[in-house]
C-alpha cells in the first residue's frame, strides 16, 4: 500500500513541481499531461498541446501596484507563453523616443555624437497609441508621426556670485543641462490634436550635459515611435522578469535550536517560530518571500528534513515601468500584442491547407 501511495505522489511531484537538490535541480523539462497517450501517438495532433493548455485553470492575481513597479502572478501557463510575454514587454511594446537630432550649435566638451546618443536615451512622456509609426525614409516627420522638441540653453557667469566662492553652482548660470530644459515645439496642427498634452521627459533632472561660460547648445529633437527590438531607447520597461513561486515543506517537525537554526537559513518572513506546549516549533509562513540561497543544505541535521521546490506553473512577474506608460497599461498591451499573434498563427494555418 505505502507503494501505492508513493507512486501518484511522485507523478504530481513530477507533474506540478520543480524540486531543488543540494547540488542540483530536477524535473526541470516540462511534463506533458497524458504521457501514456504520447506514447500511444509519437505525432499527437497538433491541437492536443493547446487543448491542454485551455484546460488549465488560468487565472492573473495582482499582488502589489506602487508608482512605476507592478507584481503580479501568472498561474496556469507554460513556460513558453509566460517567456514570450516577458520578452514582448521588453522589446515589443513600442514607446516615443528621440530618433534625430538637429545639431545647430554644440560649443560644449560632449560631442555631438554623444549628445544624440544621450538625448535618445531619455524617457519621454508621450502616449505612443497617440502616433503612428514613422514611413521608413521619410526624413520630414508630421504631426501624426513625430514630436519635436527644442534644447537651447547657453552658460554665463553670475554676477551676484561671491569672489571667493569656488562652487560652480554660484559662479555660473545654466551650468547644468538637464531634461526640464528640452521643451515642446508642436509641429503642425499638434496644438489642436492634443489640446490637453504635456510631452516632457519622465524626469526632469536627468543630467544632459556641463557648460562653462560662453559654451551652449541649441539643438533640435525629433521623437518618433518605435519598439525595443530596434533599439533598447524604445524598451517601455526598466526590467520585467519572473520567477516561480516557491515551495517549501517542512518532512518532519523542527523544533528548539533547531528551528532556530531553520529560521536564519531562509529570507525573513519564510519562517516562523511557534510556541506549543512550551516548545518552539517552526512552520513555514510564507514561501514567496524566499529567494532559495540553499543555506539550510550545509546543515547535516536540517538538510533532509526541509524540501525546496518550485511550483511548475505558477509565475511571479515583476514589471517596472521607464514611467512613459504606466505598468498596468503596459501588461495589458503587452497582452493584445501576444492575442494579435496568435491570431495571425491561427490565420496562416486556415490558409495553409493541412495533410
Amino acid at each position: 500500500p505505502l507503494a501505492a501511495m508513493a507512486a501518484p505522489r511522485g507523478a504530481d511531484e513530477m507533474r506540478d513541481r520543480v524540486v531543488l537538490g543540494e547540488f542540483g535541480v530536477r524535473n526541470v523539462s516540462e511534463a506533458r499531461r497524458g504521457r501514456a497517450g504520447a506514447a500511444r501517438h509519437p505525432h499527437p495532433p497538433l491541437t492536443a498541446p493547446l487543448r491542454a493548455l485551455s484546460s488549465q485553470a488560468f487565472r492573473v492575481d495582482v499582488i502589489r501596484e506602487e508608482g512605476d513597479s507592478l507584481e503580479f502572478d501568472m498561474v496556469g501557463i507554460d513556460a513558453a507563453i509566460a517567456n514570450a510575454f516577458r520578452r514582448i514587454l521588453l522589446a515589443e511594446v513600442p514607446t516615443m523616443a528621440v530618433e534625430k537630432v538637429f545639431v545647430y550649435n554644440n560649443t560644449s566638451i560632449v560631442q555631438d555624437e554623444i549628445l544624440a546618443h544621450r538625448l535618445g536615451l531619455i524617457p519621454i512622456r508621450a502616449d505612443p497609441r497617440l502616433f503612428e509609426y514613422r514611413n521608413q525614409g521619410d526624413q520630414e516627420g508630421t504631426e501624426i508621426d513625430t514630436l519635436q522638441f527644442q534644447l537651447k540653453i547657453k552658460c554665463s557667469r553670475n554676477p551676484q556670485a561671491a569672489k571667493e566662492s569656488s562652487d560652480p553652482d554660484e559662479l555660473y548660470c545654466n551650468h547644468k543641462v538637464y531634461s526640464k530644459h528640452m521643451t515642446w515645439v508642436p509641429l503642425g496642427n499638434q496644438t489642436d490634436l492634443f489640446p490637453d498634452a504635456d510631452f516632457r521627459p519622465v524626469h526632469d533632472d536627468i543630467l544632459i550635459a556641463l557648460l562653462r561660460p560662453g559654451q551652449e547648445i541649441d539643438v533640435l529633437m525629433h521623437c518618433v515611435k518605435g519598439i525595443g527590438k530596434d533599439h533598447a531607447k524604445f524598451s517601455p520597461v526598466a526590467t520585467a522578469s519572473y520567477r516561480l513561486l516557491p515551495d517549501i515543506t517542512l518532512l518532519k517537525p523542527i523544533e528548539d535550536e533547531a528551528a532556530e537554526t531553520l529560521q536564519k537559513c531562509f529570507s525573513p518572513g519564510v519562517i516562523e517560530i511557534q510556541n506549543i506546549k512550551g516548545k518552539k516549533v517552526a512552520r513555514v509562513a510564507n514561501a514567496r518571500l524566499d529567494t532559495f540561497s540553499r543555506e539550510v543544505f550545509r546543515h547535516e541535521g536540517l538538510k533532509n528534513l526541509v524540501r525546496l521546490a518550485r511550483v511548475r506553473n505558477h509565475y511571479i512577474f515583476s514589471v517596472e515601468s521607464t514611467g512613459i506608460l504606466p505598468p498596468d497599461v503596459l501588461v495589458s498591451e503587452a497582452i493584445k500584442i501576444l492575442m494579435g499573434k496568435c491570431q495571425r498563427f491561427l490565420n496562416e494555418l486556415d490558409s495553409v491547407p493541412m495533410e
